[in-house]
């Protein structure tokens, strides 16, 4: 039996451009199972405080490249710094249907009605509806919920489509062609659908 559609992984962290391009570099040189740990909890690649949280980092990033391919991963690692968010971003769509229908079915809409800011209060709005469209989505705290809402915001932002943190406004976005030729290329229908809200 499937599991939830709609889960709270993404609220590990936003999308972490320098910690994913070290990630990405990793998985290309296709280190074993014993390297990883050693560059994760022994050399502190990330530069994180604690090995736990050095651990909980890396294998969310992990999560999100692992759902897409090496020529993506190519782009995180050696991409300018737009192209490698953008892309990024991709793999935290398809990772994340929390993230991903928000995009499709709110972000999307304000576009379409020519809104000019996204308020936090959609976000409370349309995880009710979630729980409508999925019967097993888990049932989270208000503190989890506003966790969520926190770096969904913060994604949006490090993307591009909210530029201020205090009146949420939009901003179109333009996904490079370098993303889009990959996201064509793979047959990534959701995606392309997801990240290109604003056109």
């Amino acid at each position: 039996m499937a599991g939830p559609r709609y889960k709270a992984d993404i609220g590990g962290g936003s999308l972490k451009i320098p910690e994913s391009r070290i990630i990405a570099g990793l998985l290309l040189d296709g280190v074993s199972d014993e390297q990883w740990r050693h560059a994760i909890e022994v050399e502190n690649v990330l530069q994180r405080r604690s090995p736990g949280t050095a651990k909980r980092q890396s294998s969310l990033i992990r999560a999100r490249l692992q759902s897409m391919g090496a020529d993506l991963w190519r782009l995180v690692r050696d991409g300018s710094t737009q192209v490698a968010t953008q892309a990024v971003f991709a793999a935290a769509i398809k990772h994340s249907a929390l993230l991903g229908d928000f995009l499709d079915l709110v972000v999307r809409d304000q576009f379409r009605m020519f809104r000019t800011d996204l308020p936090r209060k959609m976000w409370d709005q349309y995880l009710e509806q979630c729980r409508n469209r999925d019967p097993l989505m888990p049932v989270w705290q208000d503190s989890t919920a506003n966790k969520l809402a926190d770096c969904v915001y913060r994604i949006l932002a490090e993307v591009g489509y909210v530029t201020d943190s205090k009146t949420y406004r939009l901003k179109p976005v333009r996904i490079s062609g370098e993303v889009m030729s990959y996201l064509r290329e793979n047959d990534e229908q959701y995606v392309i659908r997801c990240i290109q809200v604003s056109i």
